[in-house]
């Protein structure tokens, strides 16, 4: 069950994503994830590690402490 720090993570990556005008596909391909795991990041399923929030924070234009709800 996600905490309710994985959930807000997850809201800020979504945001981040629709503000850079992102897909999960194309966050995805961008990042080399994979769509399942860019939606259990943005639903708190999953806690990225700091290596892939920096990858994501690279590729959306944020910091990582953007994405941090901590």
């Amino acid at each position: 069950m996600p905490t309710q720090n994985d959930v807000k993570l997850g809201r800020r990556l979504q945001k981040s994503r629709k503000d850079a005008g992102l897909t999960q596909e194309q966050l995805a391909d961008k990042t080399n994830l994979s769509v399942p795991y860019i939606g259990y990041l943005e639903t708190g399923l999953r806690k990225p590690s700091l290596k892939t929030l920096k990858k994501l924070a690279n590729v959306l234009g944020v910091k990582v402490s953007d994405l941090i709800p901590y």
